[in-house]
This record gives C-alpha cells, sequence and structure tokens, in this order.
C-alpha cells in the first residue's frame, strides 16, 4: 500500500479544487430533468415479456401506472426517490408545487396497488427490474420512511403494497443467488446489496440485514488483489470493484474493513479507477452510461473514504477523485439527449448528497 503514496502525486492539485456541492441552485436545474420525463410516455423499454396477444398490446402505463415515464421503470423510481430527496432537503425549492402534484399523482394506493400486483399477475413478472430496480425501490421507500412530514408519510403509507411485494420477492430469492454478478451495469450485485442493507437497517428489519451480510460476506470477503485495472467496459455505470468496497464498508467493522481493503487494491488498480472516463458521445443511450460512472465512482470513493483513518494514503486520494468526477461529469448532464436527461440527474444528486 505505500506504493499508492506516489498516486497522491498525481492528483494533488485536486485537493484544492472546489467541492462540487448540491446547494438549491443545483436542485432546482437538476429536479427539472426527471419531471419532464415522469409523464413522457414514448420512447420506452418496458422489459415486459409479452405472456399473450392480449398483454401483447398494453401500453407502459397501462402495465405500470406509478412508473411508467423516464424511459423505463427503474429510472421512474430513481426519478421519484430524487424529488423526495429534494423536496425534504430544499422544502423552499422553487418548483416544490410542480414536485408536489407529481408526487401525489404517483403515490395512491390504486396505482401503487397496480405495481405490486404486476408481480403476482405475470410469471416471469417475478424477476422483473432485479435486482437494480428493486434497490432503487427501497431506497425510495427509506427516503419517505426518514421523513417526518405528513404527507411524505402519506405517500410513504400509498407506497407499501409495492414495497412488501419486492421484499417478498427479495427474500425468496437471495438464498438462491449462488454467485454475485460483477458486472458495471444494471444487475451488479453489490450495487444492490448497498441499498437493500441501508434499508434493512432503517426499518431494523433485522433478518433481512442478517440475511444481505451473509451473502455479502459469502461472495466479497475473500476477494484479494481484483482486477479493477481492466475497468470499465464500454457501457459501464458502475466500478464493479468499488461498488464492491462500498458495500464491505458496511459490513465489516472500520479495522477489518482497513485490512480488507488493503488486500483488495493493486496500484494498478487503484490508477485505473482514479482515471476519468471517456465519453466520446454523449448522444449515445450506451455510451452515456460513463458519465454516469463518476458519479457512483464519486459515491463510492467518499463513502469509503469516511471509513478510512487519516493517516491511510487512500483517504486523501479517494476524497480528492471524487471531487473530480463530479466537477467533471455534473456540466455533462445538461449536454446530451434523452438518452442521459432520463436518469443522470437522480444520480448526481445521491453523489453530491453523500459525505
Amino acid at each position: 500500500m505505500k506504493k499508492i503514496l506516489v498516486l497522491l502525486l498525481m492528483v494533488s492539485s485536486l485537493a484544492y479544487a472546489q467541492t462540487p456541492k448540491l446547494d438549491k441552485d443545483i436542485a432546482e436545474k437538476l429536479s427539472i430533468l426527471p419531471l419532464h420525463c415522469m409523464d413522457k410516455e414514448y420512447p420506452n423499454k418496458t422489459a415486459h415479456t409479452i405472456n399473450s396477444e392480449t398483454d401483447a398490446k398494453l401500453t407502459p402505463s397501462q402495465l405500470h401506472p406509478g412508473f411508467y415515464g423516464c424511459f423505463d421503470w427503474h429510472s421512474s423510481v430513481h426519478g421519484h426517490w430524487m424529488l423526495v430527496h429534494l423536496l425534504k432537503t430544499f422544502p423552499n425549492i422553487k418548483n416544490k408545487a410542480e414536485i408536489t402534484a407529481k408526487l401525489n399523482r404517483t403515490f395512491t394506493v390504486e396505482n401503487m396497488q397496480v405495481e405490486a400486483d404486476y408481480f403476482k399477475k405475470y410469471e416471469l413478472a417475478k424477476i422483473f427490474e432485479r435486482t437494480y430496480g428493486w434497490a432503487w425501490l427501497l431506497k425510495l421507500d427509506q427516503e419517505l420512511l426518514e421523513w417526518n412530514d405528513p404527507q411524505a408519510q402519506k405517500w410513504h403509507a400509498a407506497l407499501q403494497p409495492l414495497t412488501q411485494q419486492i421484499l417478498e420477492l427479495w427474500k425468496a430469492y437471495l438464498p438462491k443467488q449462488t454467485y454475485p454478478n460483477r458486472t458495471g451495469v444494471h444487475g451488479n450485485t453489490a450495487f444492490a446489496l448497498v441499498f437493500a442493507l441501508d434499508w434493512a437497517r432503517a426499518t431494523n428489519d433485522k433478518v433481512f440485514e442478517v440475511q444481505l451480510m451473509d451473502k455479502a460476506k459469502t461472495f466479497y470477503l475473500d476477494n484479494e488483489k481484483t482486477p479493477a485495472y481492466m475497468e470499465p467496459d464500454g457501457a459501464d455505470f458502475f466500478s464493479p470493484s468499488l461498488e464492491i468496497a462500498d458495500l464491505m464498508r458496511r459490513v465489516l467493522i472500520k479495522e477489518d474493513f482497513v485490512k480488507w481493503l488493503d488486500k483488495f487494491y493493486e496500484e494498478r488498480s487503484i490508477k485505473r479507477i482514479s482515471d476519468m472516463p471517456v465519453v466520446s458521445d454523449l448522444s449515445d443511450y450506451q455510451t452515456v452510461h460513463l458519465v454516469g460512472l463518476s458519479f457512483t465512482r464519486a459515491w463510492c470513493m467518499k463513502g469509503v473514504a469516511a471509513q478510512l483513518p487519516n493517516k491511510h494514503p487512500l483517504k486523501k486520494h479517494f476524497e480528492a477523485t471524487a471531487n473530480h468526477f463530479l466537477a467533471n461529469a455534473l456540466p455533462l448532464i445538461f449536454k446530451g439527449n434523452y438518452g442521459g436527461d432520463h436518469w443522470l440527474a437522480s444520480f448526481a444528486v445521491y453523489a453530491l448528497s453523500q459525505k
């Protein structure tokens, strides 16, 4: 790990850069993006498995009356999480009335019951959005749960049929999941376990928490010299290695986490995940994923750095690199097309909200 000290010289100038902040101005600009797409039904990637000629004709809003916009179900879900988070953080945000009206239209008992029933109506729906969309749904539920506000409590109550359905599916699936998904896109297991573990602790679901921690240790505790020097793939919006580190910091006590991390990363891998992702085409729906990679790397690095002792060589490096990623990626959100507009703002808000 001493060799990594050399890397600090490469980013020393970054340490003095202004740290990007989630202020009211940025919040208002970012909030416009999901608001503009939550009722935009087309284009739409439903991911629905057609079971008959009848349901082949169902529109996205008929399948999912709550979360049909923003191109796909999971993006609509985390777009709703973002609006809840911003409204909670900035109660006097300029477009408060518009945000509140949209959330009121979505979070009805009727809408959420149809959303929950979808997973029961079709046999193959049991794997719908597993586990990326499930994770964001629990993050949305947690955000509402932790907001001491009468209106938020009403929205949270309406969401419960869907939350409980997702929870039931996840608890049934987790013991059967033999191997983790280590890709840099939606299926990534470590990312999903992070959000699920956060939810389990927020709701005091001890049984689920133990299940999740046991699975995390089974998958990742013995991992050493992770090949992060091969990251990223061409359409990654997750760093597979950093997602694992972000999970294990939640699972292990600080002392054990530091020992684990020192074995997990080699110098060449640290260097690779610190390089700025090159985004060659912001208009390409897959290539633009790499803008999201900057945000997820940033939130993972900030989280890992917070768990490291002050003298650890990666602490300041990760803090500085996270800020560099955020500063570079934020302007790109507004320079692409619908391929980034429908989801990137949520990632930016989550990354900026992590301390």
